[in-house]
């Protein structure tokens, strides 16, 4: 996704708000859907179940992407979260600096991209 260039690997809190988006396939699981972002819980494992699943999506299933990167869904919220005041949780030292929560790096990705 090109929205989520630089992000691999991260594991970050976001706003849910609700429990609607659950994504459903004819197979039952993801399968060949490209993959943008899977719910986690507290240990880091794909969350499969609510609270850490809140809509229930197969295999953690939070946002997907097409093939080239240029179109990317997703049901959290992290346009809420941009700063790391408006995070309920976030460790200390996202403090420092600008007060930016890595969240931001997704619209900044938007921009380059945009040119």
């Amino acid at each position: 996704s090109i929205f989520l260039g630089g992000m691999t690997g991260s594991k970050l809190p976001v706003v849910v708000s609700h429990g609607e988006g659950r994504a459903e396939f004819a197979t039952g699981s993801s399968g060949k859907v490209p993959v943008a972002m899977r719910y986690i819980d507290n240990r880091g494992a794909v969350a499969i179940s609510y609270p850490f699943n809140p809509n229930g999506s197969p295999d953690g299933l939070a946002g997907v992407t097409t093939a080239d990167g240029r179109f990317t869904i997703m049901m959290p919220h992290p346009e809420r979260v941009f700063r790391t005041v408006q995070m309920s949780w976030h460790p200390a030292d996202w403090e420092k600096g600008e007060g930016d929560s890595p969240w931001l790096r997704m619209f900044r990705n938007a921009r380059r991209w945009v040119g």
